[in-house]
């Protein structure tokens, strides 16, 4: 069902990595409750047919859509990036919502007999995609004051941000630099309006769990340990960013919250 007020709002969801997984999926259920909407992805040209798909359901929402398939962490696009979107929003529009969904990253060993192995760089980069430009997109949107008096800012961490993966260890550095910049944004963009949250879901199948070396064996492991007996879905993570979002959950600021149906406690 529509909200007949979608086309009235003036609150704007900027999705960063909003084209398949647990961005796509908030970007559907925020737009499902009145939220404009921002994607910002990078993707093949090969793949754009089915995203372009996915892109209309939201636009048919009746709620106003842009999406940017650009580099969202290169400094220079990222400018480009800000300025278009401070062009694009109407006067009196603001962002009140700020979902990272980045999952760019090195899936390799760190010791193996052969040259594959993680390197300075691949965990620089995992780091500065993963975690560190959750704070440049949220220090350049306040400054160019685009955020709402009320802003919500959601990211998404793992359960690898303390349990030892093999492959994992440049996302597993990322993920506990993630939360820590969540938590420091939290406080420091307070009187700014500022809310800031992560959120550990379980294991969801996405592309990106795919990337994951063994993933099959952890997606058993899952299904084994989770008390409802089924891996979490990248809805049941879009329903808890809405939750966050919601004027309600306007004193929740500074956590990790658990969305994994219990899967955690095993």
């Amino acid at each position: 069902m529509v909200n007949i007020q979608n086309s009235m709002s003036k609150d704007w969801a900027l999705i960063l990595g909003g084209s398949n997984g647990l961005g796509l999926a908030t970007a559907k259920k925020l737009a499902r409750h009145g939220f404009n909407m921002i994607i910002v992805h990078r993707d093949r040209r090969t793949n754009m047919d089915e995203i372009e798909r996915d892109f209309q359901e939201i636009s048919s929402l009746g709620v106003q859509f842009k999406s940017f398939n650009r580099d969202a962490i290169q400094p220079e696009k990222r400018e480009e990036l800000l300025s278009e979107i401070a062009a694009f929003l109407p006067e009196g529009h603001k962002i009140k919502v700020l979902v990272h969904s980045i999952a760019k990253g090195n899936l390799k060993p760190m010791h193996a007999e052969s040259e594959y192995v993680l390197t300075h760089q691949d965990i620089e980069i995992t780091f500065e995609a993963m975690a560190l430009s959750l704070y440049d997109w949220t220090k350049e949107l306040h400054e160019r004051k685009l955020f709402h008096e009320d802003t919500r800012i959601i990211s998404f961490t793992s359960e690898g941000n303390t349990k030892v993966m093999p492959g994992y260890g440049a996302v597993s550095v990322a993920k506990v630099a993630l939360e820590a910049l969540t938590r420091n944004i939290a406080l420091e963009f307070a009187p700014a309006g500022i809310k800031a949250n992560c959120i550990q879901a379980g294991v969801t199948h996405t592309k990106s769990l795919a990337m994951i070396p063994g993933y099959g064996k952890l997606m058993q492991h899952a299904l084994k340990r989770n008390p409802q007996g089924r891996l979490t879905t990248p809805e049941d993570v879009a329903n808890a960013v809405y939750l966050l979002s919601m004027d309600e959950a306007k004193w929740i600021t500074g956590t990790v919250l658990k969305v994994d149906g219990g899967e955690s406690l095993g």
